[in-house]
């Protein structure tokens, strides 16, 4: 190999970009000195949401394509631009509004990537694949959730990412694609979309308005800081093996009522006060809990972050930026 070889800088291309996953990886290649190319169907958002625009790093550039709509762009910029890796986290995303058009869910998360990876398994220059799974695909589930556990979709949204998933599984087998998947518990952090519980949750709090509970938040999840993903996301692009699936989550499992009034204390305000339940959401799986001993393993990966330390920055971030945040739109806009 030659010196110029040796230092050249990896090359990632991000599907999916502007998501809150997606912008926070961006910004941890930048850190580690990677070029980037970002890809999202949507311009960027408001800055207050781009953890990597504070860098202000020529390393990265960004292009507004949809895979939906764009598939032969986005596969001549990955042709040039000869990434080493591909990591996506493109996708209709949310699971209670899956319900109302599924089909959308079917087109962008198996449709458009099925014909994504069938141009991408061409595509020699290419080390790994990254696929940005969900523990959805597992349904509801009682203990610590393997990565072995057979599917028990119980929405369209996880359905079709189960779909996909078993497709590229297939790619492996047949064309020996270099594909690993990562499933991630409840993401949180700095940046993250208003509509999320967690932001959600603050923003209301410090603006008086009502927060309303969906079945009393009973159900179980671990919440995992976005850093922490993002790490891990990295090394299983450089390390995991083709074909393997990670797990990132915590030990430390909450109802969703216990995070909220976690919230509440942090912040010096009565749960009582500030809360009503609502009726619970269709399809919503009571606790799924990931085991996350392979990540440790043979990543050597380890959550970092504590619930309590996330929600203190997360509430810091929020006030922060309150003027930017109260000018953004607090419900989730569907996209087809």
């Amino acid at each position: 190999m030659t010196k110029d070889n040796k230092n050249a800088k990896e090359k990632f291309v991000v599907i999916g970009s502007n998501s809150f996953s997606g912008s926070n990886f961006v910004d941890i290649l930048l850190e580690n000195g990677a070029e980037v190319v970002g890809i999202s169907r949507s311009a960027e958002p408001a800055d207050v949401f781009l953890p990597y625009k504070k860098r202000k790093n020529p390393a990265f550039q960004f292009h507004k394509f949809d895979l939906n709509h764009h598939l032969d762009e986005i596969v001549e910029i990955i042709h040039l631009f000869a990434p080493d890796y591909v990591v996506n986290f493109a996708a209709q995303g949310m699971v209670a509004q899956s319900w109302n058009k599924p089909e959308h869910w079917f087109e962008t998360n198996l449709v458009a990537n099925v014909n994504l990876h069938n141009e991408l398994r061409k595509c020699e220059f290419l080390k790994k694949y990254v696929q940005v799974s969900t523990p959805e695909v597992y349904g509801s589930c009682e203990g610590l959730v393997k990565e072995s556990a057979n599917y028990n979709p119980s929405t369209p949204y996880a359905v079709s990412k189960a779909a996909a998933d078993m497709s590229l599984m297939t790619f492996h087998r047949t064309y020996n694609f270099p594909v690993v998947f990562t499933r991630s518990a409840n993401v949180y952090g700095p940046g993250q979309q208003l509509y999320r519980i967690i932001p959600r949750t603050i923003l209301y709090f410090l603006t008086g308005r009502k927060l309303q509970l969906h079945g009393g938040g009973h159900s179980v999840r671990s919440f995992i800081h976005i850093k922490d993903v993002a790490d891990g996301t990295l090394k299983a692009a450089r390390n995991g093996e083709a074909g393997e699936i990670f797990h990132f989550s915590t030990s430390q499992n909450i109802s969703i009522r216990s995070l909220v009034e976690m919230i509440a204390k942090q912040m010096e305000v009565s749960f009582d006060d500030n809360v009503e339940v609502a009726e619970d959401r269709c399809g919503k799986d009571a606790a799924y809990l990931l085991d996350n001993s392979k990540a440790k393993i043979l990543l050597d990966w380890e959550d970092k972050i504590t619930l309590e330390q996330g929600i203190k920055e997360t509430i810091a971030w929020v006030s922060n930026n309150l003027d930017a945040l109260e000018k953004q739109a607090l419900e989730y806009i569907h996209k087809p």
